[in-house]
């Protein structure tokens, strides 16, 4: 991509298409997805995104969370301190 392609300004309306019902929306130029598109469909996530897929049971993420807004960091201080214990063991 090159610096002209990204000078560029968007002419679209965008008030107007906000504004605009979804049954208005002219779908007709986007091809059908079909069974063979989802077979070949690859998911990808974002390196920033793909760090908050641990799933954490309900109960242990609403303790986490009364310990304060910064449960994310206590979190992962917890892992990390574990990681070292667990690491210091296998030596």
């Amino acid at each position: 991509m090159s610096d002209k392609d990204l000078s560029n300004t968007s002419r679209t309306n965008w008030k107007a298409l906000e504004a605009m019902d979804d049954e208005r929306i002219d779908y007709s130029d986007i091809p059908p997805l079909t069974e063979e598109f989802f077979e070949k469909a690859t998911l990808r996530i974002p390196a920033s995104q793909a760090q908050q897929l641990v799933q954490i049971e309900p109960d242990v993420l609403k303790w986490f969370q009364a310990q304060g807004d910064e449960y994310e960091a206590l979190i992962n201080s917890i892992l990390r301190h574990y990681i070292e214990c667990f690491t210091e063991r296998q030596k």
